[in-house]
């Protein structure tokens, strides 16, 4: 955010802490909340979507790091667009991810202040969610180097609570806390709801590795540009094992019926058990996932911003930043501000079942952009054989997860949202187009008129 995309002096991170950066940015409420939902809809499905969507997410950020480490671009994605496309191209993936990135973050908020509530019931949650924005803003304004320490402080918590819960699973299973309400068995079958009810809850478990694409803005960041790849094998990996692992252990320990959408299925899975600080635990993982992952984004917006403003797509205002070694893009933040603000009020006042059809939008239309980075990757890279595969596939897996949406009425009136939205976005590019061309056409005319006469045309 503070540094330019190709004089970046101070590069400081080796391929291990992006790693640790994109889990940071990636394990969130999305996880260990969303997954519910996942669940409740597909039961023990939840374990081969959470494989495919590992797959299709192991492809989106390959091709990104490899765009990354030929060019490396604060905008990342955006730029790779504009550059591949067109201005077009640039400004809608822009303001497509800003748009979603914004909503999703005034849910985080909402979350968050939720969980808070826990254990201060009296207070009111805009006075937690105000807190929780000022606190994410700060180290924002810290610069890049004060949200690195910050966020690979959050990975080790977050990484250390699933351990947590996996060795607590584990102990479970194997009879030493004792024997639980239900009988431990294995999570199958696999499909109880169906094929339908599999597909579905596809999406779900996308939105557990949403955040790989601040991962791609933090690259240029790296000592080696070229070890971009590596870092997102280890990430996705790791991720990916612990995630289906923690997911069988629960479905192991209880019946997936009793999942839903109101509580962590980590927390129900050890409920019988006698642990009353289980709660209160990841009740504190929650709030620290949750923070986490909405600094992450507000991170990415700003960065987003200033590179829409620098490309003359968003008021060149955004793009000015103070005097001093730090180079904070204040005006930027300012307006993230304000539009966060608006979220938050959105997430409080609306109604419960409304704004969740938004959340759900704001998570479609970051996979939309997913699907853009393929299609970007496709015309600026030369792939082979098989990596023409592995994107097509990539891009399959999540038009599948899209398409599952439709058949489930908590997700479905979200995927109209979303595409309304999107249409919407398009309206403005294609109305944007017909205001370049015509400034190119002044341009032009400027040019030829300045022509000493007699020169050739």
């Amino acid at each position: 955010m503070n540094e330019t995309s190709k004089d970046t002096k101070d590069k400081l991170l080796k391929w291990w802490q992006l790693s640790l950066m994109g889990v940071a940015c990636t394990i969130g409420t999305g996880y260990f909340l969303g997954t519910g939902v996942g669940i409740q809809i597909g039961g023990p499905a939840i374990i081969p979507a959470f494989i495919l969507a590992a797959a299709g997410t192991f492809v989106v950020f390959d091709v990104l790091a490899k765009m990354s480490s030929k060019d490396p671009q604060e905008g990342s994605f955006c730029v790779y667009a504009r550059n591949a496309f067109g201005r077009w191209a640039g400004f809608s993936s822009g303001w497509v991810y800003f748009s979603s990135e914004i909503l999703i973050m005034g849910s985080q908020m909402a979350a968050l202040s939720l969980f808070t509530r826990l254990w201060f019931p009296g207070v009111p949650m805009w006075v937690f969610a105000s807190v929780y924005a000022v606190l994410g803003l700060f180290i924002i304004i810290l610069g890049t180097k004060g949200f690195e320490r910050a966020e690979h402080l959050f990975a080790v918590v977050k990484l250390a609570a699933i351990i947590a819960f996996l060795g607590l699973a584990g102990s479970a299973l194997l009879g030493w806390l004792g024997g639980g309400k239900h009988a431990p068995s294995w999570p199958v079958p696999l499909f109880p709801t169906g094929a339908i009810g599999g597909w579905s809850s596809l999406i779900y478990a996308f939105y557990a590795f949403g955040g790989i694409e601040v991962m791609g803005m933090l690259a240029i960041r790296l000592k080696n540009p070229e070890e971009a790849p590596k870092a997102g094998r280890w990430m996705i990996g790791t991720l990916a094992i612990l995630y289906i692992a923690s997911l069988v252990a629960a479905l192991s320990l209880v019946p997936w019926k009793m999942m839903g959408a109101k509580e962590s299925p980590f927390v129900i899975a050890l409920k019988g058990y006698g642990l009353s600080f289980v709660p209160h635990f990841f009740n504190g993982i929650f709030i620290i996932a949750g923070f986490s992952t909405m600094v992450a984004s507000l991170f990415a917006v700003i960065t987003i911003l200033v590179t829409l403003a620098k490309n003359k797509d968003a008021p060149p205002l955004f793009a000015k930043v103070s005097r001093g070694e730090k180079k904070t893009p204040y005006y930027a933040i300012g307006v993230t501000a304000v539009a966060l603000g608006g979220s938050i009020l959105l997430a409080l006042l609306l109604p419960e079942k409304m704004y969740e059809y938004v959340t759900t939008a704001a998570g479609l239309m970051l996979m939309y952009n997913w699907i853009f980075i393929l299609f970007t990757a496709g015309s600026l890279l030369e792939l082979g054989g098989w990596e023409q595969v592995k994107r097509w596939g990539s891009t399959g897996i999540i038009l599948l997860a899209v398409s599952g949406t439709m058949f489930h009425d908590k997700s479905r009136p979200g995927l109209w949202i979303s595409l309304g939205l999107v249409a919407l976005i398009g309206g403005i590019t294609l109305l944007m187009r017909r205001v370049w061309d015509r400034i190119k056409a002044r341009r032009r005319g400027r040019v030829r008129r300045t022509r000493p006469k007699g020169e050739l045309t």
